[in-house]
């Protein structure tokens, strides 16, 4: 390991027109799971001016009223009532997909999927702290905005937090760019300050920025215009911001828009609660879990656990401990984590795993994890 590096990651708030897009993929698919919990809804939205369009395949028992949901949701983000075109264009999922997920003895995956978790002590999240540092910049951001306390803010705006380690141990912040849409008549300047004292201050009062600190607030300078009319939204773009900041593995597939038959979300977040579990009881430090599967099969054909050095025990240990104790199958984790319930648009903004109330953010299997692997390390060192 190097003795100094820096690490970067980068956050959004829920007015951003990428993490619209998701917002509005999830709360069509929690308004499907309200009436039916065995929906099946892989749902996408595109956005630009003037034009929002949602499409996918949604088997349901009732479709909800689509148009309305996509005003509503951008409505509550903040952005203003504009007349906006909505079209939607969905048809049922395929029937040789779903043959493959509800098969008469065991719901297989619903695709293919290679899906990454991630855990450390370096915070109480069990995150990187560059991560948790960039969301805690964008929600203070969107707090400051509803509740008044700087006068003149848009909802779309970002952030991103450098962080100096040295010896492998956070020691510095090394730079912070916060770019967030405002007024017209905003003067830029106040803006800054504004910035300076009500979001980045209390955002890292745990590790202030210093002298050497390069700290860029709207670094363009104007950002009246935001939201769609500025860029165009797509689901599942802010793959990084949703999960690691980049500073993990990801296998690639997005989460928004996906009911827990899709190991795209169902396994990514149980693969999370397996590695925040595993540092949460004091197995390693750091954690990086892997889950394979195929479409059509229940059992992953691959798990993997690998600790970077840092276990209590064998990473082949902990890997046979994670599997009797963790139902790896699409009904397993849809069963463990809850997720056959509308709960996924609360939980899209600012990172998927910063929400301590979400299902697979508990630390719940932590000490039968140790006491599992215990035995199995008894069992092996006997044979």
């Amino acid at each position: 390991m190097r003795d100094k590096y820096i690490l970067t990651a980068e956050s959004v708030t829920e007015g951003h027109p990428d993490k619209l897009c998701d917002t509005i993929a999830d709360t069509v698919l929690d308004a499907c799971l309200t009436h039916d919990p065995g929906a099946r809804v892989a749902c996408e939205v595109m956005a630009t001016a003037g034009k929002i369009l949602v499409a996918g395949e949604i088997s349901v028992r009732e479709l909800p009223d689509i148009p309305a949901i996509v005003c509503q949701t951008v409505r509550e983000t903040g952005h203003p009532g504009l007349d906006y075109e909505v079209e939607v264009i969905t048809h049922d999922q395929s029937p040789d997909i779903a043959g493959a997920v509800d098969q008469e003895s065991q719901t297989g995956a619903g695709d293919q999927g290679i899906l990454y978790g991630y855990a450390c002590s370096e915070t109480e999240e069990l995150l990187p702290l560059p991560v948790v540092l960039a969301h805690r910049l964008t929600r203070l951001l969107t707090y400051a905005r509803m509740d008044g306390r700087i006068q003149g803010l848009g909802p779309d705006g970002k952030a991103q937090v450098s962080v100096e380690y040295v010896f492998g141990l956070p020691s510095r912040i090394a730079s912070v760019v916060v770019s967030c849409q405002h007024d017209a008549g905003k003067d830029v300047e106040e803006l800054r300050q504004e910035i300076r004292e009500q979001v980045i201050q209390p955002a890292l009062r745990e590790l202030p920025p210093d002298e050497e600190t390069e700290i860029l607030i709207n670094p363009s300078g104007r950002f009246v215009q935001g939201g769609f009319e500025a860029d165009t939204g797509l689901t599942g773009r802010k793959l990084m911001v949703d999960t690691y900041g980049g500073l993990a593995p990801h296998g690639g597939g997005a989460l928004s828009g996906k009911d827990g038959s899709k190991v795209d979300r169902s396994g990514a977040y149980m693969a999370r609660y397996i590695a925040k579990n595993i540092v949460a009881a004091g197995l390693a430090e750091v954690c990086t879990v892997s889950l394979a599967y195929a479409i059509g099969k229940a059992e992953p054909v691959a798990v993997d656990i690998d600790t970077h050095g840092s276990g209590e025990y064998g990473d082949d240990v902990l890997e046979q401990a994670v599997r009797q104790v963790f139902d790896l199958t699409p009904a397993g984790m849809i069963r463990t984590l809850g997720l056959d319930k509308p709960i996924f648009a609360r939980y899209c903004n600012y990172g998927h795993f910063t929400h301590q109330d979400a299902p697979w953010e508990r630390c719940d299997r932590a000490d039968l994890l140790w006491n599992v692997c215990r035995a199995k390390e008894a069992g092996v060192s006997s044979r």
